[in-house]
């Protein structure tokens, strides 16, 4: 069985290897942004990996204070997509067995999550207040949920790709983040321009929540313009570092604008996060 201090490991790495990737308009060690600094989401990663890890903890109890931890790290809101994202997958590795795969163990953890578990990570959702949340006519977090934690991230999944990530398995990650991510390192050898890959791919091919959240479908366009452009002179370089002025010029156009493509940054960590899992997995 996988020991808690190595899937804490796992969690503070994969959060580490997003934070040294150039992400255009997300928080990095190349540019800080949107009022936070990379140190925010190293102090973050600290503080939430005990929680996340914690056997015993259910999956929303793991949520919420993971989140918990984080605002009494840094006072605000760093890393609930990650949180959200991260804490399935560190469930799913602890119950892989000789007859259960990683991705049948995630699909188990989705399936049987529970009303508690949406009570805890409404409450999550309410202490974290990520900017652009609004309110909906059922299941508000602001009220008590009546129904799982997957059918509330059901009710949303139109319209938030990290709950869509709930009710298709993590589809965004396994079938394309982590195959993007290995393409990149076998090609490169060089983990931080392959999680750029994975960063760039995504947004070239789905709208960013978070962004939608502020804007709607204001910077849609402009974001998936930029990204395709971007991915592409990656995908024909032998040498990514020759491109990071071009990758600058994003993120001085993205932050000017506020444009903070975080969901995507989310779903990045999570598939680093995969991509170790399961190689540490395949060895056991």
């Amino acid at each position: 069985m996988i020991s808690r201090q190595v899937l804490c490991d796992f969690y503070r790495d994969a959060c580490e290897l997003e934070l040294q990737a150039f992400k255009p308009g997300n928080v990095s060690v190349y540019a800080d942004g949107h009022d936070m600094c990379v140190q925010d989401f190293r102090v973050s990663a600290d503080a939430s990996g005990s929680s996340l890890c914690d056997p015993k903890y259910s999956l929303g109890e793991k949520i919420y204070y993971a989140v918990q931890a984080t605002r009494d790290a840094v006072g605000c809101n760093t890393n609930l997509g990650i949180v959200l994202l991260c804490a399935p997958l560190l469930q799913a590795a602890e119950h892989v067995n000789q007859s259960v795969n990683f991705q049948q163990a995630l699909a188990d953890v989705l399936n049987n999550t529970t009303q508690s578990d949406a009570e805890w990570v409404f409450k999550a959702i309410r202490l974290a207040a990520p900017g652009g949340l609004g309110q909906v006519d059922e299941q508000d977090v602001n009220a008590t949920p009546t129904v799982t934690l997957r059918q509330a991230m059901q009710l949303v999944s139109h319209k938030d790709r990290i709950a869509l990530q709930y009710i298709t398995n993590f589809k965004d990650v396994f079938d394309f983040g982590v195959l993007r991510y290995n393409e990149g390192f076998d090609r490169w050898g060089k983990k931080d321009w392959a999680t750029v890959l994975v960063y760039t791919g995504l947004l070239s091919r789905y709208p960013d929540s978070h962004i939608e959240r502020k804007y709607g479908d204001r910077y849609t366009a402009l974001v998936a313009a930029r990204m395709l452009s971007l991915h592409a002179a990656l995908i024909n370089s032998s040498k990514p570092e020759l491109l990071q002025a071009l990758f600058a010029d994003v993120d001085k156009e993205f932050k000017l604008k506020k444009i903070n493509p975080g969901t995507m940054a989310d779903i990045t960590v999570a598939t680093l996060l995969a991509v170790s899992l399961i190689d540490f997995l395949n060895t056991i």
